[in-house]
C-alpha cells in the first residue's frame, strides 16, 4: 500500500536519479517541472528542442547552463529524437514540452523509435485525497474515448501491472457503471460483468475484480450492506475502472477541485513509461507524475522486460 505521493517521491529518490528526456523543452513550466525532480533526487534531465528558446528559460528556472541539451527546433521531429534516445537509455522516461499532443503520441508509437508494444496505450492516474489512508488509481480518464471490451481488458491488464510493480500484490479493483444490475441498455454495466468473469478465468492478472459497480458502493461498505451486496473490496478499492473518457475526466477533476485531492498520471503501454501532463495541472501534480513514472521505470529494465 502507498500511503501517499511523499512516500511515493521518496521510492523515486532511492531509485534515481533516472533520465527524464523533454520532448520539445521550450516549456517553462515542464523546465520548472524536471528542476523540482532533479532537486528532488529523482530525475536527470535531458532536453531536447529548440535549443534558442531553451538557454534563455535555464537560468530563470535555475537549471544549470551546462545541461545535457539537444537541439531539435521542430516539435513533431523534437518528439521523435527524444523518443530514440529514452529507448536507448536505462530505465528512462519520455516527457512531453511544448508540442502538440498527437505528435508526442506519434513519436511513442512511431516503429523506428522502438517504444511501441502490442498493448493499447493507456492513462493510469493516481490521488491522494485528503483523510484517505491510500493512494487511489482510476483508469482510463485520458487516453481511450470509448474502450470495447477487448480494449478494457488490455487497459486492466496494464494497470495491474503498474500496481503491482508499485507493491500493490494483489490490487482490488472496481468496475464502475451507474449501478450494479446487468442490462443490455447499459453496455458499462454488460462489460463490467464481462472484465469480472475475464479475470475469475485468470485473463486479466493478480486482482480481485468486481462489477458492475457504483460509486457509493466503491466507497462504502455501509453502503454495499444497505443495497445487500456482498462485496470483497467495498470501501478499500485501488483501482477505479471508468466506463468513458467523460466519466473518467470529470471524477478526475472533481476529486482535484472539489475533494482537494493531489494527482499524478502516466501513459503505460510504452517500452517506458510516458509523462504527458496538462498545462493546467499544478506544479506538484507534475512533480508527482514524474515521481510515478520514475517508480514504474526503475521496475521495467529487466533484459527482455517489456514495460507494461
Amino acid at each position: 500500500m502507498l500511503t501517499g505521493f511523499e512516500e511515493l517521491r521518496i521510492r523515486a529518490r532511492n531509485r534515481g536519479p533516472l533520465p527524464v528526456v523533454v520532448a520539445a523543452a521550450q516549456d517553462e513550466e515542464a523546465l520548472r517541472a524536471v528542476k523540482a525532480a532533479r532537486d528532488a533526487g529523482m530525475a536527470e534531465p535531458v532536453l531536447v528542442g529548440d535549443e534558442t528558446l531553451i538557454r534563455p528559460l535555464l537560468a530563470s528556472v535555475g537549471l544549470p547552463a551546462d545541461i545535457r541539451l539537444i537541439h531539435e527546433p521542430e516539435p513533431a521531429r523534437a518528439a521523435l529524437t527524444a523518443a530514440k534516445i529514452v529507448n536507448g537509455t536505462e530505465a528512462g522516461i519520455l516527457m512531453k514540452g511544448m508540442v502538440n499532443s498527437s505528435d508526442f503520441l506519434r513519436a511513442v508509437l512511431h516503429p523506428e523509435c522502438g517504444l511501441r508494444t502490442d498493448r493499447l496505450l493507456c492513462h493510469l492516474a493516481a490521488f491522494e485525497i485528503p483523510g484517505d489512508k491510500k493512494l487511489v488509481f482510476h483508469t482510463d480518464g485520458g487516453m481511450n474515448v470509448a474502450p470495447t471490451l477487448a480494449e478494457k481488458a488490455d487497459i486492466v491488464r496494464s494497470s495491474l501491472l503498474a500496481l503491482v510493480d508499485l507493491g500493490i500484490d494483489c490490487p482490488k479493483v472496481a468496475v464502475l457503471a451507474a449501478n450494479e444490475v446487468v442490462s443490455p441498455k447499459m453496455p458499462a454495466t454488460v462489460d463490467a460483468r464481462d472484465l469480472m468473469e475475464m479475470n475469475r478465468r485468470g485473463e486479466l492478472g493478480p486482482a480481485i475484480v468486481e462489477g458492475p459497480m457504483a460509486m457509493d458502493v466503491a466507497l462504502s461498505r455501509e453502503a454495499a450492506a444497505h443495497k445487500g451486496i456482498k462485496s470483497r473490496i467495498a470501501g478499500d478499492v485501488d483501482l477505479f475502472v471508468v466506463p468513458g473518457i467523460e466519466a473518467g475526466n470529470i471524477l478526475g477533476k472533481a476529486l482535484i477541485h472539489c475533494a482537494g485531492a493531489q494527482s499524478a498520471g502516466v501513459i503505460l503501454g510504452a517500452i517506458r513509461p510516458v509523462v504527458m501532463v496538462s498545462r493546467a495541472d499544478s506544479a506538484a501534480a507534475k512533480l508527482n507524475s514524474i515521481a510515478l513514472a520514475c517508480c514504474l521505470a526503475a521496475g521495467s529494465d529487466s533484459p527482455g522486460q517489456t514495460f507494461l
